[in-house]
C-alpha cells in the first residue's frame, strides 16, 4: 500500500460509493456509507483513494442516495467512468458518546463481559437491521450486542445471548 494510501485511510473516513452515472451532464449517484447528511450538503469536499478533491455544486437525496453534481465533472462520460470509487471525508469532529467508528474496530480484540475473548474482530459486515462484527474464528456478532469500546486499548466488549458462540462450533 502506498505512504499516501495508508496516510488517507488513517486519516480521513470512507463516506460513499459513485454508484453511477446521472443524466447528462456529469451528475453521479452517491451510496452513503456515512450517517451524516451533512457530508453531501453543497460545499462539502471529499476525496478518492488517490487523494483527489471533489466539491459538491448541488445536491439532493434521492431513495436513500445522493444525486451530486461534483465539481470537476463535466460530462456523462466522465462520472461513468468513475462508478464505484470509493470517497473519503475528513472527520468531523469528535463522536457523540455511545458511538464508535466501524473502522476503528477493525483489528481489535472483541471480549465478553466478563474478559473472555471471543476473537479479533476481522471486518465489519454491512447488514439492514445492524452491522455486524465477523470476528476470526467465524464468529458473527451483531452491533446491537457492543455494550463498550476501549478505543486506546482496542478492546470492544460484547452482551451476547447464551448460545450465541456455540452456533460456531
Amino acid at each position: 500500500m502506498s505512504a499516501l494510501r495508508s496516510k488517507l485511510l488513517t486519516d480521513r473516513l470512507e463516506v460513499g460509493r459513485i454508484a453511477k452515472a446521472h443524466g447528462l451532464k456529469g451528475d453521479v449517484v452517491i451510496a452513503p456509507i456515512s450517517n451524516r447528511p451533512e457530508r453531501f450538503q453543497v460545499g462539502s469536499t471529499l476525496f478518492d483513494v488517490h487523494d483527489r478533491t471533489y466539491v459538491i455544486m448541488a445536491s439532493r437525496l434521492q431513495s436513500e442516495k445522493y444525486v451530486v453534481r461534483l465539481d470537476v465533472i463535466g460530462t456523462r462520460e466522465v462520472a461513468e467512468a468513475l462508478r464505484g470509487t470509493l470517497l473519503y471525508g475528513d472527520p468531523l469532529g469528535e463522536l457523540p458518546d455511545g458511538e464508535m467508528w466501524l473502522h476503528e474496530l477493525v483489528g481489535s480484540t472483541c471480549r465478553l463481559a466478563d474478559g473472555t475473548e471471543c476473537g479479533v474482530i476481522e471486518t465489519v459486515l454491512e447488514n439492514p437491521a445492524h452491522d455486524i462484527l465477523s470476528l476470526s474464528g467465524g464468529a458473527l456478532v451483531p452491533m446491537v450486542f457492543v455494550v463498550r469500546h476501549d478505543r486506546a486499548a482496542r478492546i470492544v466488549t460484547i452482551d451476547p445471548p447464551a448460545g450465541l458462540f456455540e452456533l460456531f462450533e
